[in-house]
């Protein structure tokens, strides 16, 4: 009876140990682990084949361009995030509609389609371009402010909206294409501003950063009416 309840309390002893080993994973591993999976996903993903990495100056000497057919994504050495421009879009920047503002600041409305992408576990988690009513996107309010050139923005519609419910703040990974992007109420396809990018923890929302993961996005961006 004794040996029976030893080794009973022996195997709950090993659960707990290896689940506390577990549990316990440092932020540095965690960190190497999502870059080891950035690099893999740059090296070889399902939705461009191959990333073909450029420098910050090649982009600004580009015209602030990344070449699609090459497979082209700039990388921003502050934050480690990569954005390809699949289409700059039309109409203005954030940027040259605050300039026509009286205001140091300048709020829009910003409707979006877009997929994420888990890029450690290998899965679409989010996305509402499955969904056959044009007018169902996703919508933050954004503020840009002169002074700095900085963004803040929430959802305040939709499905990253209703997925991640903890917070409603818009992650810094889709907000950092908006230096480089032209805003529009068009309704022409090929009109509306769309991005790739791969996000790090860091500038994603608050679940990539609890579990230390990076996402990949495609994005469309026009403005809100």
């Amino acid at each position: 009876m004794k040996l029976k309840l030893y080794t009973i309390l022996s195997v709950i002893i090993m659960i707990a140990t290896i689940s506390s080993c577990k549990n316990g994973e440092t932020y540095a591993k965690m960190k190497e682990k999502e870059r080891d999976a950035i690099d893999r996903f740059i090296s070889s993903n399902k939705f461009v084949g191959y990333i073909n990495v450029i420098s910050e100056e090649t982009f600004k000497n580009q015209g602030e361009t990344t070449n699609v057919n090459n497979h082209e994504f700039v990388r921003f050495d502050s934050d480690g995030i990569y954005m390809q421009i699949v289409r700059k879009g039309s109409g203005q920047t954030m940027i040259e509609m605050a300039k026509e503002q009286p205001d140091s600041t300048i709020t829009k409305t910003i409707c979006c389609r877009f997929f994420e992408y888990d890029i450690q576990n290998g899965d679409t988690t989010c996305s509402n371009i499955y969904q056959t009513q044009n007018a169902f996107v996703d919508k933050m309010q954004c503020t840009y402010t002169r002074l700095g050139r900085s963004y803040t923005a929430s959802f305040t519609e939709g499905r990253m909206k209703t997925f991640y419910a903890s917070s409603s703040v818009v992650p810094k990974g889709w907000l950092k294409p908006l230096d480089y992007i032209r805003l529009a109420k068009t309704e022409g396809a090929g009109e509306v501003a769309k991005v790739r990018v791969i996000v790090p923890h860091s500038s994603g929302t608050a679940n990539a950063g609890t579990y230390v993961k990076p996402f990949y996005y495609e994005i469309t961006y026009q403005l809100g009416k």
